[in-house]
């Protein structure tokens, strides 16, 4: 049994959603039938349960990379084969607004942060599974929903991102920024499981506009999180 996830083998869907707000996934559990709470240790609360007849893992990832390598790693020795992020990402495009999609192609963080640790002196490779975007862009089409396709960037500072850093940011080409992918897809490489993340804007760092409250992304939560788990069940494993 690992150290923070105390679960066993047969408590862990081979398919999971992963989220950082603990609050969230109780929120994913709820959309779920036959769920059952398989750990609150260490904060890292995760239900299972079957969503349209098919085996779920929700889990709660905390904050950066160093947690969400932690629940990566653990989740994968109890037999998960996919993970997708479901999370909040400052735009880095003019015209997001709240509640937008972004669709992660790749991710990219500082040198020397966490998914550094396992490769030292060569970067892992961070990009997500084709299948995982190609399944997302296929899900959004269908329900004409507005999504931004493109590289993330991972950050290390939540409170680091002054004006010029988030105007480089844009210059070099990334379309949001979020603290977990990097890391999440360093891994799956490493790994060998099959990853992808999907995020909600929480805000547009260009234009400065106010970060939304949790109790505020609820009003986008519901369709995102439909559409998610809709995906999800679609990856073949």
């Amino acid at each position: 049994m690992p150290l923070h996830i105390k679960a066993d083998k047969k408590d862990i869907a081979e398919r999971v959603l992963l989220a950082g707000d603990p609050d969230r996934v109780k929120m994913l559990s709820t959309m779920l039938e036959n769920v059952k709470l398989v750990n609150e240790n260490r904060g890292y609360i995760t239900y299972t349960g079957e969503y349209k007849g098919e085996k779920i893992t929700v889990s709660c990832h905390g904050i950066g990379g160093p947690s969400i390598a932690i629940v990566a790693e653990e989740l994968f020795s109890l037999g998960a084969k996919t993970m997708i992020r479901f999370g909040t990402i400052g735009g880095l495009e003019f015209d997001m607004n709240y509640g937008d999609l972004v669709i992660a192609t790749g991710a990219f963080g500082p040198v020397g942060s966490t998914i550094w640790q396992y490769s030292k002196d060569i970067p892992l490779p961070t990009s997500p599974t084709f299948e995982i975007v190609e399944i997302l862009v296929q899900e959004a089409k269908k329900r004409n929903l507005k999504y931004y396709i493109g590289p993330v960037y991972s950050d290390d500072a939540f409170y680091a991102e002054a004006e010029d850093y988030v105007n480089k940011l844009k210059k070099l080409g990334y379309i949001g920024v979020e603290m977990e992918s990097y890391t999440l897809f360093g891994l799956a490489n490493l790994r060998k499981f099959k990853a992808g993340a999907l995020f909600m804007v929480s805000n547009n760092l260009l234009k400065k506009t106010q970060l939304l409250s949790a109790d505020e992304l609820k009003n986008y939560l519901e369709r995102a999180a439909q559409f998610v788990l809709d995906s999800l069940i679609k990856v073949q494993i």
